[in-house]
């Protein structure tokens, strides 16, 4: 998720050793005791929630607040790899985020953070694609590297997958090269598996990314996502496949296309879905989540993923403020929240929750989940599964 979502700055915070360390073993030792789907505080959530027993089905089935591993366990493993996401199931995470989805030159699926992948592969370790690379406009920007629809799967799949941000997490560099790049049929063939396995259904959460950049190339994402989901048979209302996009009318061609459950994404209140600026739609975030704009919305979707400062916004200095009535107005339309994204590391918090100086240290991020879960948030985008999944535990206890 999250194409605004690039944020690599060096923040401040604690070394490891002195904050976070041991702390960081202890909650991954804790979290992959919990492997094989007995999630780390599911029946207390469950309780509280009324949700996950008696074999419910589609939404209301997951527990409320849902813990969604945020392309996976990426706070671990390399982002949309197999490998991170086999980690969040295994740390018990309700659904995971599997598949930013982006199209090949040859029209495959495959699941990469955004089309350019020069950060996030070893593609520029291939001579033989050095040509390749190129600078193009997206969504309105210049963007210099490699991109998925220049090549075709089979070339692809020559790559390996490297950590994104590699100043925040130099811990999973050691797992660079490990894991290729997946494809959607791949991930939903690993989603029956594991659910077989599990003796549990697993959900998962793709992301359509920029629909009309590539609908201008011929490449149009959501035909192509209906009908890998049909030919799997998981298009229906109940399926265990959420969709996301950034972009309302790609979230309403789907509606037409699919029966699942459907999420429109939200950044900055002051920016404009790029489907907005193509067509000449003068409305920004903040218009859509007016009472009128969440109407709209609920019309065609069951939800929406706004960025957590949506939901409490944060001061001059990065403290967080009061909550907006986004909760609550979402809720009177009838519609789901699952903001996105918290990170255990310090340049990724409210300034109120950091500690120390480090980039990759940990801060109070149990502090920065209950002041998010008190809002009354259906469920959260996570990089670090295991340890929303203790602050779930300790909300709904308390």
């Amino acid at each position: 998720m999250g194409t605004r979502d690039t944020l690599t700055t060096r923040g401040t915070g604690e070394s490891n050793e002195r904050t976070g360390g041991t702390g960081r073993r202890a909650l991954l030792g804790a979290a992959m005791l919990a492997a094989g789907g007995t999630a780390l505080g599911l029946s207390g959530t469950a309780r509280a929630a009324g949700a996950g027993q008696g074999g419910g089905r589609g939404l209301k089935s997951l527990p409320v607040p849902t813990i969604i591993g945020h392309r996976g366990a990426s706070g671990y493993r390399p982002e949309h790899t197999l490998g991170a996401y086999q980690l969040a199931l295994d740390m018990g995470a309700d659904i995971v985020e599997a598949g930013d989805l982006v199209p090949t030159k040859d029209g495959h699926l495959v699941c990469r953070h955004e089309p350019e992948i020069g950060g996030t592969t070893d593609v520029a370790d291939h001579p033989e694609f050095a040509g390749r690379r190129t600078t193009k406009t997206l969504d309105g920007a210049s963007v210099t590297g490699w991109f998925t629809e220049d090549f075709t799967l089979a070339e692809l799949k020559r790559l390996r997958a490297v950590e994104r941000i590699p100043a925040n997490r130099p811990h999973n560099t050691l797992y660079n090269g490990r894991w290729e790049i997946p494809t959607f049929e791949e991930v939903l063939r690993w989603q029956d598996e594991q659910t077989r396995k599990r003796g549990k259904q697993v959900w998962i959460y793709p992301e359509l990314k920029h629909p009309t950049y590539f609908r201008k190339l011929g490449l149009g994402l959501e035909e192509r996502v209906a009908k890998v989901l049909r030919k799997h048979g998981k298009d229906d209302r109940n399926a265990p496949v959420i969709l996301q996009s950034f972009e309302p009318t790609s979230i309403e061609r789907l509606n037409t296309l699919v029966d699942n459950p459907l999420v429109v994404l939200l950044s900055s209140a002051n920016s404009r879905p790029w489907d907005f600026v193509e067509s000449g739609d003068p409305r920004t975030v903040a218009d859509l989540i007016t009472r009128k704009g969440l109407r709209e919305i609920a019309s065609y979707a069951q939800g929406i993923g706004p960025t957590l400062d949506l939901v409490i916004p944060r001061d001059a200095s990065g403290r967080l403020t009061e909550p907006t009535t986004l909760v609550r107005d979402a809720h009177r339309a009838g519609l789901i929240l699952h903001p996105y994204t918290l990170r255990n590391e310090n340049p990724f918090l409210p300034a109120d929750f950091r500690k120390g100086t480090e980039p990759d240290a940990y801060g109070d991020v149990f502090g920065a989940y209950r002041a998010y879960f008190a809002t009354g948030i259906d469920g959260v985008f996570t990089d670090h599964p295991d340890t929303g999944l203790l602050a779930r535990e300790d909300f709904v206890n308390d």
